[in-house]
Parts: structure tokens; sequence; C-alpha cells
């Protein structure tokens, strides 16, 4: 006996029958790094297995970095041809290999791979993030934020630490939704609860106070970062060791296009918990993540997400959170189902 031993199966039979939604004979490529629980991989390929599926689970080592910058610590061509072959692609990495050339491979070439990054993921995530979480309403929410997201002209972002953040959107915007669902040939997914969008960076500007986490490289943060932005980009990087510890990494690295917004995301997932895992934290309710480096679109060595906590946010004037509390009147029923769940 072990850990959340029975909650854990739950939560692997709801990853693979409702999010995945896999079919018998279905291909189900799981990865893993040396920082991952085997706990978590061999329920979720038992609950696949179950099901007539056919899971493949690929252990790898555990890059120094993210993203591309990682390539030289993985099997690149046999790792891109197993994931060319496969219906469906969970990544359970700890440190994530999405922006690495497998996955950039497997993108361009398997149209129809269907995919979901719960990377980090520990058994008690595994419990309180998939197995006690009410999906269906859970969806409702998140689309509709995202759709008075998706219609506003100008948004402002503010948190009791100091962030004072103003933007415009892009016309026709795509605002992603991370509801969970994989289960469309192309849908590439995170773990659940993030709305995701480009805003116009030109017109990104003001101070963004990360108090949360900043990941990679700080982690979980023992005193908060000061990011100042002109025209979307940091121009200046304020604090104590963290904030050096950053600065350090990123002239390491070396990239324009690291210092530069990559998303600006809200976090909603009822049981999210601030541990310094940044699959998790990007999630608690609430915050606010700012995304640095690679896009789908654009080349970067690595990637990055910085989370502040309990954020008011503005849609065109008008408030729809309050220090993290939803307070949008065609919104509230949903939150408050969600957080009684």
């Amino acid at each position: 006996m072990y850990f959340y031993q029975y909650e854990l199966g739950k939560a692997a039979n709801i990853l693979t029958e409702e999010l995945f939604k896999l079919k018998p004979g279905e291909t189900f490529v799981i990865t893993a790094d040396t920082e991952t629980d085997p706990l978590v991989v061999d329920a979720i390929a038992t609950a696949a297995f179950t099901i007539s599926a056919k899971p493949m689970v690929i252990w790898l080592v555990s890059p120094l970095i993210e993203g591309e910058a990682g390539d030289c610590m993985l099997p690149v061509e046999s790792l891109a041809g197993a994931l060319k072959g496969a219906n469906a692609w969970l990544q359970l990495n700890n440190k994530s290999i999405w922006h690495s050339t497998p996955s950039h491979i497997a993108q361009n070439e398997n149209k129809n791979l269907r995919y979901l990054g719960i990377n980090g993921v520990t058994i008690s995530m595994m419990v309180r993030l998939i197995g006690r979480t009410d999906y269906p309403t859970l969806k409702k929410f998140l689309h509709g934020v995202a759709d008075l997201t998706k219609e506003a002209k100008h948004i402002r972002m503010t948190t009791s630490a100091g962030t004072d953040v103003e933007f415009n959107n892009i016309p026709g915007c795509n605002v992603d939704v991370q509801d969970g669902y994989a289960d469309k040939p192309g849908v590439v997914c995170w773990l659940p609860g993030q709305i995701a969008w480009l805003p116009d960076r030109k017109s990104l500007n003001g101070v963004i106070v990360v108090d949360g986490s900043f990941g990679p490289p700080c982690g979980l943060l023992n005193e908060p970062i000061y990011l100042t932005m002109k025209g979307g980009e940091i121009v200046k990087i304020e604090g104590g060791n963290q904030a050096r510890e950053l600065d350090v990494w990123f002239n390491k690295l070396n990239h324009p296009q690291m210092r530069k917004v990559a998303h600006a995301t809200y976090g909603f997932l009822p049981g999210a918990k601030l541990s310094g895992n940044i699959g998790e934290d990007e999630r608690i309710w609430g915050c606010t993540v700012w995304g640095f480096g690679a896009t789908v679109k654009e080349h970067a060595p690595s990637h990055c997400d910085a989370i502040c906590l309990d954020t008011s946010v503005w849609l065109d004037g008008k408030k729809i959170t309050d220090k993290g509390k939803v307070i949008e009147t065609k919104l509230i029923e949903f939150a408050k189902k969600l957080e009684e769940a």
C-alpha cells in the first residue's frame, strides 16, 4: 500500500478515459524523466492498458535545461520516431521537452497527435487536480472567462505585491483555453486550469512583480522579482539573489526572444497549491502567469513562466477578479461550484 493508492487509480482512469478518451488499439506514448514519480507512470499506463489501448513508456534522462537547449541530452531521432507513430502523447517529464527538437518534429509530421502535458506531476497533484476536479463545470467556467477576455480591447492587471501592467489585445487574438480535454486529433493540451494568449507586445508596459515562483531557473521564490516592462520586453530586473539568478540565466542563453513576453495567462484550477512545481503553481486559483521565450511560432533556446498571485483584472475598465476572487456576475456561480467541489 502506498500514499493515495486508490485515489491515484481513479485519477488515472479519469485522465485516460475522460480527458484523452483513449480507444482500444491506440498507441499511447508516455514520456517521463528521472525526476518523474514511477508510481504515477505505472498507474496511468495500467489504466490505458485496461481499456485496451497500447501504452508505450519512454524513460529519459532529465535535461539540465528545457526546450531545444536540452537536445544534447535526448535521443532525438528515436524519440521523434516514437512520437511520429503515436495516437496520443502524455508528457510527464519534470523538465519539459515540449519545445525540444523531437517535439517540433512530432508536431510537424504527426498532425493527428493528441498531446497533454502535466509536467512534474506528483501523486498528490494527480489526486487533487485530476481526480477531484469537476471537469464539465471547469470547462464552462474557463470558456466563459476566455470569451470575455477575447472581446476586451484593453486589459489591466494589478496585485498587492506591486504588479501594475496594462496592454491591448491583438484584434481577433487566439485565446487558448486549457480545459484538459485531449480528445481531438491535433489538439495540444496542458494540465487544465489555464487561459493563455499573446498580448499586443508593443502596448505592454508597466511593472510585473513575481511573488509565486519563476521556473526555470529560480523555482519557488523567497523574495519578489520586479520586472520593468517596456513594449512587451523586460528592460530591468530588480530584487535579491533570485533576481540576479534570473538575469544571469537570461544572459547565459543570450537570445533576444528570452526577455520578450510569450503569453499572458490566468490560472484557475481548484486544489492547486504553491509548491515550486511550475506546472501546478501556474494554475493557482486567481493567479496570472507571464511566459517568456519560445512560443509555438517563435524560436528561442528555452521558455520560462512567472507566477503573480491574487491578481485583480480589468477588462475594458470592468473588474472581473479582485485579488484573485471572481466577481464577474456571469461567472460567480461556476466559481462557487468549483471551489465547493
